[in-house]
């Protein structure tokens, strides 16, 4: 029982060793500051604001329509780039919603979160 015990303590460290990135320098993201659903196709084709600014019912700007996903759907802030979407962990994320953005900082690839 005893040992089993240990096992159980252990693996979880040893799995959390196994996915720590194994490059610690910054890297630099070029894209926007989104909401979580227009990024991920939830209630977009396109990986864009493009279908709720026709509509008009989520705002009339990319700021706008992140801004109201996040306080009225349930959104969280990311940062999506061409071909990838992250969660941006910093708070910052509110201030430049909608805007085309330059990201320097550390990926967790563990999470798939940037921090800064």
């Amino acid at each position: 029982m005893k040992r089993m015990a240990a096992v159980a303590l252990l693996l979880p460290a040893a799995l959390s060793l196994s996915f720590r990135p194994t490059d610690d320098s910054p890297r630099t993201f070029h894209g926007e500051i989104a909401d979580s659903q227009c990024s991920m196709n939830v209630h977009s084709l396109t990986r864009s604001h493009q279908e709720m600014l026709k509509s008009k019912s989520m705002g009339g700007d990319a700021t706008s329509c992140t801004l109201y996903c996040i306080r009225y759907m349930g959104g969280e802030f990311v940062l999506t780039t061409p071909n990838d979407v992250f969660y941006v962990d910093s708070t910052a994320a509110a201030h430049f919603a909608g805007q085309k953005v330059v990201v320097v900082g550390f990926l967790d690839e563990v999470k798939d979160h940037t921090r800064q």
